[in-house]
């Protein structure tokens, strides 16, 4: 009579520290050679990858956009109100430098170059502003007096300026420097 053999059984993996369940990792392939996948094991698809978060140009030309829109914005509440009003500074600068920051990343010289920028959009803005204000008050287009008489703006924008005129300058930037920052997170 012949002896019937049982079926040949895969080894079993050792214990790991003592626990029988547990199983030690496998030895690691040759370059290039797949590792086959293990019991109901699937194959992932690739990671994304990261998105880059440290542009420094992206940020300045994203804050530079942000810098040109808001600033017509602040020069349109300027025009309509015929005065500054500090809380929109506040304002322009966080946008500049959340927009800096968002899409920059967490360079150091995007929060500088953001209030940088916050302060020439004040400006702009201020001088919209202005010119607005001289439009309505001579009765003639907008652009007439900002595009061909820009230089006479200028030197209303300097008889008009006080000291709370500059504090308005030093809030947008300090807004858009910290606003940069922390959106950088």
């Amino acid at each position: 009579m012949s002896q019937s053999v049982p079926p040949a059984q895969p080894p079993q993996p050792a214990p790991v520290d003592g626990n029988p369940y547990a199983q030690q990792a496998p030895a690691p392939a040759a370059p290039g050679v797949p590792l086959p996948p293990g019991p109901g094991a699937f194959a992932a698809p690739p990671a994304p990858p990261a998105p880059v978060r440290n542009n420094v140009v992206l940020g300045l030309l994203a804050a530079l956009a942000a810098a040109v829109v808001a600033g017509a914005l602040y020069g349109l509440v300027i025009g309509a109100t015929k005065h500054e009003i500090g809380w929109a500074a506040v304002g322009v600068g966080f946008v500049v430098g959340l927009a800096a920051g968002k899409t920059g990343g967490r360079n150091p010289a995007l929060p500088v170059l953001a209030a940088a920028l916050a302060l020439g959009s004040v400006y702009l803005g201020q001088l919209v502003g202005e010119a607005m204000i001289v439009a309505d008050h001579f009765h003639v287009g907008f652009g007439e007096v900002f595009f061909h008489h820009l230089d006479t703006v200028q030197k209303i924008w300097k008889e008009d300026a006080d000291p709370l005129t500059f504090l308005f300058f030093a809030i947008a930037a300090f807004a858009a420097f910290s606003g940069s920052k922390k959106a950088a997170l």
